[in-house]
């Protein structure tokens, strides 16, 4: 059974929606004792970095993830905000993050970059992520479009954990991994087919 963490940030519902589609069992909780039960996780999140992490800490779910997923290696998969979580920190706040993965989020500045071209921010709208290494998460998706929507980009420090990388101005990743810890900045219920199958193919791992 797939848990969904409500993180009272965001739409849980539509990635339980896109779940029942492809026949996937799921439920939206933040109740500690079903989130210990599931096999693995989805954690969402639309909004500021402080807000998701001050939740996660304070309601006991933060600390309670840290041991299903570190110790009992129990997969999980964050989306936008829930990916950026997984990393030590952002940009956006103070706070710590989880600290799962070895980068951070930075804002999307192009005028600080010295960038030829001024976007707008948030980044919103399809694109495409270019497969960094061959993974399981991948697996139907040589061609893919996924959908953003996000004003912060994320930056490993470890190359082999970027699994793709998208363009919007630069060259930022769009999809991380580390062990069984699995992130995406794109949102995957938005995505129609190609969210499915990476959906999908995050039920299988």
């Amino acid at each position: 059974m797939i848990v969904i963490i409500d993180t009272k940030m965001g739409n849980v519902k539509s990635i339980q929606s896109m779940l029942r589609k492809i026949g996937v069992k799921s439920q939206i909780s933040h109740d500690l004792e079903v989130i210990a039960s599931a096999s693995r996780y989805v954690l969402p999140g639309v909004g500021s970095f402080d807000t998701g992490m001050r939740y996660l800490n304070s309601s006991g779910i933060g600390e309670l993830l840290a041991r299903n997923i570190q110790e009992y290696k129990k997969p999980i998969l964050g989306i936008c905000l829930g990916m950026q979580l997984l990393t030590k920190g952002s940009e956006e706040g103070n706070l710590d993050g989880l600290g799962w993965i070895d980068a951070e989020a930075y804002k999307f500045d192009f005028k600080s970059l010295n960038l030829p071209l001024s976007l707008p921010v948030p980044n919103m709208g399809w694109n495409v992520a270019q497969k960094s290494k061959e993974d399981k998460l991948w697996d139907g998706l040589d061609e893919n479009r996924f959908y953003f929507v996000h004003s912060f980009y994320v930056k490993t420090k470890v190359l082999n954990e970027t699994l793709s990388v998208s363009k919007y101005g630069l060259e930022f990743a769009s999809s991380i991994r580390k062990d069984n810890i699995y992130g995406v900045q794109f949102h995957p219920e938005k995505s129609h087919r190609y969210g499915m199958q990476l959906l999908k193919n995050f039920s299988e791992v």
